[in-house]
């Protein structure tokens, strides 16, 4: 592979919603440029970005993959993004490797519940864009309509420099407004086109897009302004200079046309990648921590070494994989660096570009490039790798909190075995799976960023690593709290042969405001309680509220004051009084009209009108409460409030209801206190588990 100029390279991300055609349009990429012989298809299981076997059985991607090719001379490194909202942490992840996105809508679908997550980390992250009108060749695909979906949902910016010659089974080119010709394909997935003048029936529609493309364009710049009133038009060179400048300014989003499938408008993407996406060199400095201070880094291949690890994967064989973005300098194949987050020395043992999940050898890398080494002994996703003495630190990656929990059981004794060591590579790998062991249960539970994200993992465990586990019902996070008040003592007085413990305390306990958590007052007066043993009253109510008296959940938003208590002067000590601490509070929940809190969620769900009726109902039956709906573009979204336990099945129900055209998205709002009758189906759940014995109930 020949040596790159900074002005040479692009690397761009693929985004949208979940089948909107990502893979395939990358698979198109690289059978137009030579990468591949044929054009690979996720239906068939071949595609170089989708190669996990999970991904391949599913058919749509679960996890970022990089593949690069040449166009014109030109290096163009791009990301396949995962468009499910299970998998958006990856994206987001793999977004800040990259300097611009292409971002995918459906022809007929239109914009979805993930393009719109996508948007709002691109946002975020400012990068430059092209939207991808794709699968214009599907039944009921309109161009129209999604393009008014895409003004709906984000605004008049955007704007076609292309428009559809034919609809549906009759899709077979496209019109470039900028160079104003016709590119009519062949029907054979080669990609050949003829370039021809625009069909009269399109040539009105033509001129009047490219009229509003070129008004566009010259809005955002003085001097093509002055140029367009001058002589009424524009050149297409001068076109061609206004739109880079202003999709770099984010002035301008372009809008391009194709089906990926039938190979029928993607080379002239290869082209709008090339002459209006940004290199890493015009993309400009990033921000970063120099020496502990705010600073930016210069995208030179001149400066120190500086490089982002967005994202690791987990070889059985190789181990460890990071991926890095090059933001300044160059660095060799056995070079050894700093990883500036962790503070410690890093060898690398090679460098490569991925091809998929090929590895090509890259000896020396440098500024813009996207590289991956292997077995860095410290080094995970969101690290920062620098030059030894430059001191340089990206910001890191805010990851979601998972959503859903499930207990996993090993199937075998060999299972639990090997079980540790394949989770701790999956958390290598996904920073958003958390793994932890439940105290009172003794359960191993697994949180992921909802039901098939964490079946996704435990068909890993199983294909990967080798590990069989049974996946129980998640466990809601259940809280406790109380309602009243209560003022009650807790003596503790252990007399034995030698010396006894002695702890007595007297104690209120009385209800926060929902959210506020716990709070602990000292009004010892007069020395009742010594000073050094205050802490110990505090630490026996931490260590006791993880435990509530009705269920076994741990206690929330309530206060306790210290008010009294004695002590002995030989028998008295820490252990005492945490004891007595932790008896006053046991007595004191049974007192105060203890009650049970569940999360609420905030759940956004997205569906043509049609089924607006039938979700609301369903809703509705949940226990959700509907806040309101709002309308963007042939979108509906219903905005509710429903408690998690009732959203454990609500994917396969919207699947049905709609046919698959309808998605949702759900966080965390707050806790809400359970109603009575259902409470004492959670208080039989907890004795069955034992969290609680029917004595403590």
């Amino acid at each position: 592979m020949r040596d790159y100029q900074v002005s040479e390279i692009r690397n761009v991300a693929l985004v949208g919603h979940g089948s909107t055609g990502k893979t395939s349009l990358v698979s198109a990429f690289l059978f137009n440029t030579g990468v591949t012989s044929r054009l690979c298809k996720v239906d068939q299981g071949n595609t170089v970005t989708d190669y996990d076997p999970e991904e391949i059985e599913r058919k749509f991607s679960i996890s970022s993959a990089m593949c690069f090719c040449e166009w014109n001379g030109y290096k163009i490194t791009f990301i396949d993004t995962p468009g499910y909202s299970n998998f958006l942490w990856d994206t987001k992840a793999s977004l800040r490797g990259v300097d611009s996105v292409l971002i995918l809508v459906c022809g007929a679908s239109g914009v979805e519940v993930g393009t719109e997550k996508v948007w709002e980390m691109v946002e975020e992250l400012k990068h430059p864009r092209i939207f991808v009108i794709n699968k214009l060749d599907r039944e009921l695909a309109d161009f129209d309509r999604a393009l008014d979906s895409i003004h709906q949902f984000f605004g008049r910016q955007a704007v076609p420099i292309q428009i559809p010659i034919g609809k549906e089974k009759d899709f077979k080119g496209i019109i470039d407004l900028i160079n104003f010709k016709a590119y009519i394909y062949e029907k054979n997935e080669s990609g050949k086109f003829k370039e021809e003048d625009i069909p009269d029936n399109l040539k009105e529609l033509a001129e009047k897009r490219k009229r509003e493309l070129t008004e566009m364009i010259a809005e955002n710049d003085e001097e093509l302004m002055e140029k367009y009133f001058e002589k009424g038009d524009l050149s297409s060179e001068e076109l061609k200079t206004g739109l880079k400048k202003a999709v770099l300014n984010n002035q301008i989003y372009p809008i391009v046309v194709c089906s990926a499938l039938l190979n029928i408008g993607t080379q002239p993407i290869l082209d709008n990648i090339i002459n209006f996406l940004p290199s890493p060199g015009e993309r400009g400095s990033v921000k970063a921590k120099i020496n502990g201070k705010d600073g930016e880094i210069e995208p030179s291949i001149n400066k120190p070494f500086s490089a982002f690890v967005f994202k690791t994967l987990s070889d059985p064989y190789a181990g460890r994989i990071s991926l890095m973005r090059i933001f300044s300098g160059k660095v060799g194949p056995d070079s050894t660096v700093l990883n500036s987050t962790r503070g410690v020395d890093e060898k690398f043992s090679g460098l490569f570009y991925l091809q998929g999940k090929e590895q090509v050898p890259a000896g020396q890398a440098k500024c813009g490039e996207i590289v991956a080494t292997t077995k860095l002994r410290e080094t995970f996703t969101g690290d920062t790798l620098c030059a030894k003495g430059s001191n340089i630190v990206f910001p890191p990656i805010v990851f979601p909190v998972p959503s859903i929990s499930f207990a996993i059981q090993p199937e075998t004794r060999a299972d639990e075995d090997k079980i540790s060591q394949a989770i701790q590579r999956i958390m290598e790998e996904d920073p958003t799976v958390k793994v932890e062991r439940e105290p009172q249960t003794k359960e191993l539970i697994i949180s992921g960023n909802g039901q098939l994200h964490v079946e996704v993992i435990t068909e890993k465990l199983k294909k990967r690593y080798k590990v069989n586990v049974i996946l129980k019902p998640p466990k809601i996070p259940y809280k406790e709290t109380i309602k009243g008040r209560a003022d009650v003592q807790g003596k503790y007085k252990k007399q034995t042969g030698g010396r006894g413990q002695y702890g007595d305390v007297k104690i209120i306990m009385e209800p926060l405001p929902r959210g506020k958590d716990f709070e602990f007052e000292d009004k010892i007066f007069g020395g009742a309680i010594p000073k050094n043993f205050i802490p110990s009253v505090e630490k026996g109510i931490q260590e006791a509220r993880q435990k509530g008296v009705l269920a076994g959940y741990p206690v929330v938003d309530f206060k306790v004051t210290l008010y009294d208590g004695s002590y002995h002067e030989v028998d008295s000590s820490d252990i005492a009084f945490k004891i007595a601490a932790s008896m006053a509070f046991k007595k004191g929940m049974k007192q105060a009209k203890p009650t049970i809190l569940e999360p609420i969620m905030n759940v956004y769900v997205y569906t043509p009108e049609a089924y607006m009726g039938d979700i609301m109902g369903n809703l509705n039956g949940r226990r959700g409460k509907v806040l309101g709906i709002d309308q963007k573009g042939n979108m509906r979204i219903i905005k509710a409030q429903v408690p998690m336990a009732e959203m454990l099945d609500f994917e396969p129900t919207l699947t049905s209801i709609t046919g698959g055209r309808g998605s949702y998205y759900m966080e965390f709002s707050h806790y809400e206190e359970v109603p009575a009758h259902l409470q004492q189906k959670i208080i039989q759940e907890a004795i069955k588990e034992g969290r609680i014995t029917p004595e403590e109930e």
